[in-house]
């Protein structure tokens, strides 16, 4: 096999195209924290740096649960598994993802570079949740998290309440999004042992759980445009974010999970690119307002 089709597999394996849900929350820390737009060195620094996390998150977790997804009828086609790339391989991408993050970090600021071992810890720490604890949804959630507050930290160099105000409504968006993306292995978690809100709660307790997830990242954004004293777009987008949350509930009720994708993947690609341009928009027109 060539390198291209084994780089080509890897991409699909790790979902590369799904870096759309991070990477606009990302930039939307950086442009509050900039108070508009980014130099295009600070924004090229980021981008490599939530590439190469984002690529080596998703790569680790593959390789740990390479045998689990093996035994699960949803996963067991993924590359690992499926017998297309080898677990050297995969592991030599992590290792280059790694050191790329960590090149961005340190080309950003010395507190980036010095925090990055705190969310390569988090990325390692996520692919072994499952195995003894329910609250995997909310260390992912953590994880993603990360990347508004370390765009706001690229951009600042430090990490200012309203970088945790971002952070926390990433968080608790991310986990509850995760709880409904569960419900699919909500059976097989259970028959192996594995953690999950969906495996503790069941259907009902899941749903509820992540509605009021989302009615508390909603809060934390609402929170984030009072302390900022934010503009009319930002509102506009924070608006526009909790009504497409409600759609996505209202695709799931009930537990009827024929419209999971277009909730999962529609809906929230949606939400980060509608806060971002929202933001940017507040802080570009801030001033002529």
């Amino acid at each position: 096999m060539t390198i291209y089709a084994r780089v080509r597999i890897f991409l699909e394996m790790i979902k590369f195209s799904h870096t759309i849900f991070a990477l606009p929350f990302a930039f939307t820390g950086a442009v509050l924290a900039a108070r508009g737009v980014p130099t295009l060195a600070q924004a090229g620094w980021i981008i490599l740096a939530m590439v190469g996390a984002r690529t080596a998150a998703m790569g680790l977790n593959r390789v740990i649960d390479a045998e689990i997804d093996g035994r699960n009828p949803r996963t067991a086609g993924r590359a690992i598994p499926a017998g297309l790339l080898g677990r050297g391989a995969v592991l030599l991408f992590i290792a280059i993802s790694v050191l790329l993050m960590l090149f961005a970090a340190r080309m950003l600021n010395p507190l980036c570079l010095y925090l990055s071992p705190v969310a390569l810890g988090f990325i390692l720490l996520y692919s072994y949740c499952k195995r003894f604890t329910s609250l995997a949804h909310v260390v992912l959630g953590i994880c993603l998290a990360g990347a508004p507050l370390g765009a706001w930290i690229a951009i600042r160099g430090s990490a200012d309440l309203p970088a945790f105000l971002l952070a926390f409504a990433v968080l608790f968006w991310v986990a509850g999004f995760d709880i409904l993306y569960a419900l699919q292995d909500m059976d097989f978690d259970r028959e192996s042992g594995l953690h999950s809100i969906p495996a503790r709660l069941g259907v009902n307790g899941s749903l509820w759980t992540s509605r009021i997830f989302h009615v508390v990242s909603c809060l934390f954004l609402i929170g984030l445009y009072f302390h900022l004293g934010l503009g009319h777009f930002f509102l506009a987008g924070v608006v526009a974010t909790c009504g497409m949350l409600l759609y996505e509930h209202y695709l799931l009720r009930g537990g009827d999970l024929a419209c999971l994708d277009a909730a999962f993947f529609n809906m929230n690609g949606y939400i980060s690119v509608t806060l971002f341009f929202a933001t940017l928009l507040d802080t570009m027109t801030a001033g002529a307002l």
